[in-house]
């Protein structure tokens, strides 16, 4: 099969790959498709919230997961089709680039806020949303300058406060929160495979939207349709 069609060569480390008309195609819809569902889902959540600490988790995590889905979405369809107007797409791409920090700490939201947490595991309900501000800010000033280093900055912050997760007293959902951990950490190899594997970012996105749908299904399942709300007087 001739993959020149879809797939473009690869370019250096400090250059920015350029899809294929398919690929650029292929990179939008991956993710716009997305978009209905995580309203949706949102939605759900805040109709089965019990009181305020609730409907604030639903709230916070559903804003990361759509504006994940549409800034992505706004970004892959600026670079498609109005990639001549270049500080649009300058701005989009890092928008894209920072919501993904908003994200991760909003997925990590609803478990720090309506589990039982230690009184120094606590303390990652503040910290996880400092390190999502160091992140943004770290794009806002280094962009796609060192782009390893913003690989293990989403890495460590992906991490670090699952740390504090898997020690919670009460464990269920962790077996689904592990899954989905892995999705993301499995896309990984395709988020850097452009130029290699043919529609490397799509499937990268497919594989995000995995992770997402299972860490949702878990938040839905174990923090709000089977457990009565659970605020704690260490919050």
């Amino acid at each position: 099969m001739n993959l020149v069609r879809f797939m473009n060569s690869r370019v250096p480390p400090n250059k920015r790959y350029q899809p294929t008309n398919y690929e650029h195609a292929a990179n939008c819809a991956t993710h716009a498709l997305w978009i209905i569902p995580s309203l949706l889902g949102s939605s759900v959540l805040h109709f089965q919230s019990d009181d305020q600490w609730e409907r604030l988790s639903a709230w916070v995590y559903g804003a990361g997961l759509s504006s994940l889905f549409i800034i992505s979405t706004l970004f892959h369809t600026v670079s498609w089709k109005k990639s001549h107007l270049r500080s649009m797409e300058h701005c989009f791409h890092m928008c894209d680039r920072m919501v993904i920090y908003f994200f991760i700490a909003a997925s990590y939201a609803p478990w720090l806020i309506l589990r039982e947490l230690g009184p120094w595991a606590c303390h990652m309900r503040w910290l996880v949303w400092v390190m999502a501000s160091f992140g943004t800010t770290y794009v806002f000033f280094f962009h796609e300058r060192y782009k390893l280093m913003e690989l293990i900055c989403y890495t460590v912050m992906g991490v670090f406060p699952a740390l504090v997760i898997l020690s919670m007293p009460e464990q269920s959902g962790l077996c689904e929160l592990l899954l989905g951990g892995a999705c993301y950490s499995l896309g990984i190899i395709f988020f850097k495979s452009d130029g290699i594997v043919p529609f490397a970012h799509a499937i990268w996105h497919l594989f995000v939207a995995m992770g997402a749908a299972i860490h949702y299904y878990a938040i839905w399942k174990y923090l709000y349709a089977e457990s009565p709300s659970q605020v704690q007087t260490s919050r």
